[in-house]
């Protein structure tokens, strides 16, 4: 893993910065200030390649720099994440559920649908980028806290710079706040 340096606040693995270089502007993820050509952040590779952890699975010790190629084939890491994600899911079959449709998305410029999110964002620099219409995002729309009737008056800004990773990752829709916190404060203890 070689990691980057952004000049004004960050470090990032190389495979998380190709994600910010991605738009026409290039921008650090965190700061959002302009990214020049990257600069190694060689104190961060060194901290990587001499700190030791050991996998939460089997409990091997590994240098950081090494712990993610092992997660992904380690079996008994595998477990440990599916625990952790059966202790926090509620049983489903117990309760009738209106799930909106959060994975595809209608194009507001064009009659074009089933874009996923990236596809969406990708479709609409390609075809609409000089369209100055003012439309609803659809993915915004679909979110729980998303305003069906809010027009974007930029669209193809707004989807460029809120729209570059999936919200999926990050927000379990079906868990309120309080209840999200409990369970990491209660995973935290447990990794210990």
């Amino acid at each position: 893993m070689t990691a980057v340096l952004c000049v004004s606040c960050s470090s990032f693995c190389s495979a998380c910065l190709q994600e910010c270089l991605k738009p026409k502007k290039p921008v650090c993820g965190v700061c959002r200030s302009a990214l020049a050509p990257g600069v190694r952040a060689a104190e961060l590779e060194r901290q990587l390649e001499s700190t030791e952890t050991s996998c939460h699975g089997c409990h091997k010790n590994f240098f950081l720099s090494k712990i993610r190629a092992h997660v992904v084939t380690c079996s008994k890491y595998q477990n440990y994440i599916m625990e952790g994600v059966k202790a926090t899911t509620k049983d489903a079959s117990l309760q009738a559920r209106n799930i909106p449709n959060r994975y595809t998305f209608p194009c507001p410029y064009c009659p074009e649908k089933n874009f996923d999110q990236e596809g969406l964002v990708e479709h609409c620099k390609l075809f609409h980028s000089t369209d100055t219409k003012s439309v609803v995002c659809p993915i915004c729309a679909s979110m729980p806290w998303g305003d069906p009737n809010y027009r974007s008056a930029n669209f193809i800004e707004h989807i460029q710079r809120r729209h570059q990773f999936s919200y999926d990752t990050f927000v379990d829709y079906d868990v309120d706040e309080e209840d999200m916190m409990n369970q990491v404060l209660q995973r935290s203890i447990m990794d210990q």
